[in-house]
């Protein structure tokens, strides 16, 4: 993939908080919905940024560092953030544990989120596993957008597809929960559903978050339909705001630096290529 950093936004400056969980609960599958109390947080997000959860509770041995997690959804008028995540080791079982009542530290909202352009009618989302919800934050802010959405959703198999359910909620006007157990979600049939549904009025802009084979799409679909495409890059990190480089691209910018996912990202511009 070749990634390009997009043009600097204005965003709030990130908080810490030692946030109050409201919720934290089985959804479907290994994914487990998480509420924290965040007015701070809440009040100032926006679609495709993340927050870093510390799973160490106070006079514990660990884990140490806190753990990027996409910002699912937030409300604003109640200070309250949602965030999906799925339970795959010793940071995400740690954070499973917490209690309704219970305080966790959160840093937040962090990294350069989604744009989507004046002028924009229709908006393309595609995305696999937890890292769709990176894109749902987009569905929430276009409810009441003259912004037609059109979402796809995939998983391993349906109890790991998430996110349709929001996207519908939010006015989406077509969504496509398609997963690899019944050959849905493989890459040359969707690539034919799309281009059939989508080319008579194809959107103007594409965006992507979970796998690589669907942002290879995205690119593929944006030089076909000419729009222009935009990827949330999933990374490890160990302090989400830039000081320690560990979350960095690969691709050099300007010469200077690799772009970081914390700061530079996690939302770059995708070029767009021809299909093969």
């Amino acid at each position: 993939m070749i990634l390009r950093t997009l043009a600097p936004v204005d965003r709030a400056a990130p908080t810490w908080c030692e946030a109050e969980v409201l919720v934290n609960r089985h959804r479907a599958d290994r994914y487990r919905h998480l509420r924290l109390a965040a007015p701070d947080i809440a009040a100032a997000a926006r679609p495709g940024q993340f927050v870093m959860l510390t799973a160490a509770r106070h006079r514990s041995g660990g884990p140490v560092l806190p753990r990027p997690m996409a910002l699912y959804s937030w409300d604003a008028d109640a200070g309250v953030v949602d965030i999906l995540y799925a339970v795959v080791g010793g940071g995400t079982r740690a954070l499973s544990a917490f209690a309704p009542g219970e305080r966790m530290v959160v840093v937040g909202p962090l990294g350069r989120g989604f744009d989507v352009h004046p002028g924009t009618t229709r908006v393309l989302l595609l995305g696999r596993g937890i890292g769709t919800c990176s894109l749902t934050g987009v569905a929430q802010e276009l409810a009441r957008a003259p912004v037609d959405v059109v979402a796809v959703t995939s998983g391993r198999d349906p109890g790991s597809v998430i996110g349709a359910e929001e996207f519908r909620a939010h006015g989406a006007v077509a969504v496509a929960a398609v997963s690899d157990a019944d050959g849905s979600s493989d890459v040359g049939e969707l690539r034919a559903r799309l281009c059939h549904d989508l080319d008579d009025r194809p959107p103007q802009q594409i965006l992507t978050c979970g796998s690589e084979r669907l942002a290879r799409l995205s690119a593929e679909l944006g030089a076909r339909w000419g729009a222009t495409v935009q990827v949330s890059v999933e990374a490890h990190m160990a302090c989400g705001l830039g000081y320690c480089h560990g979350c960095a691209t690969g691709t050099v910018d300007d010469g200077v630096e690799s772009p970081l996912v914390c700061r530079d990202g996690p939302v770059f511009g995708l070029a767009t290529r021809t299909p093969e």
